[in-house]
């Protein structure tokens, strides 16, 4: 549980979109690895983040989507609530989603600290989503978009159809092996990445988008 003695402040941002028929109480019981760690007895009262101007924790009934803009103060323990809640949530889950998880050092002082001294933030992206093929198919989205956008410094868009291509190559390499290890009965091989959780289910290979 957070203490305010914790080394870090740890803010969770995403926004997940979820199946029609999600509830409030599903959803509260799968986000309850959160909010219990923040010390709550409900996602209600769990949903405030540590800063007033962060909107927290929201579900929105209507779109069908969780919002995520929270802050809770805690330690590296933090990691097994959040692989947790990613496990849950790919239940939940219409399409695959982000999670940005940043961890803020708050006992590292730039200006105190020795020359060596290093602050011990952390960022790592963690993925959910209905089925593998999904939470692949935004991996590979996002790895798209930045290795782009890195790449446009340099390059015309119209030239970088290749490189493009050989993303999608190797994410249609990774949804093989894991199709077959599958079949084996097997865990999957190569899964790689900051993954939240392991979806269940079949689907569709990624779509490859040039």
């Amino acid at each position: 549980m957070a203490s305010y003695n914790a080394p870090f402040e740890i803010h969770v941002h995403g926004q997940v979109p979820l199946r029609a028929d999600t509830t409030f109480e599903q959803l509260q019981e799968a986000l309850k690895p959160l909010w219990t760690y923040a010390g709550a007895r409900s996602l209600v009262d769990g949903a405030h983040s540590s800063y007033e101007e962060e909107p927290g924790i929201r579900f929105d009934a209507h779109e069908h989507v969780l919002q995520m803009c929270w802050t809770v103060t805690g330690d590296e323990d933090f990691r097994q609530s959040l692989d947790e809640m990613c496990m849950s949530l790919n239940e939940l889950s219409q399409a695959g989603a982000p999670i940005e998880v940043t961890f803020y050092d708050t006992e590292f002082d730039e200006e105190d600290a020795e020359p060596e001294a290093q602050s011990r933030d952390d960022f790592l992206v963690m993925f959910v989503g209905p089925t593998p093929a999904a939470i692949m198919q935004v991996q590979r989205d996002l790895l798209v978009q930045d290795t782009i956008n890195m790449m446009e410094r340099h390059f015309d868009a119209a030239e970088l159809g290749g490189v493009v291509a050989e993303i999608d190559k190797l994410f249609t390499q990774r949804f093989d092996a894991l199709v077959s290890s599958l079949e084996l009965g097997k865990p999957p091989r190569g899964s790689g990445g900051n993954h939240g959780g392991t979806a269940h289910g079949g689907g569709r290979k990624p779509r490859h988008l040039h």
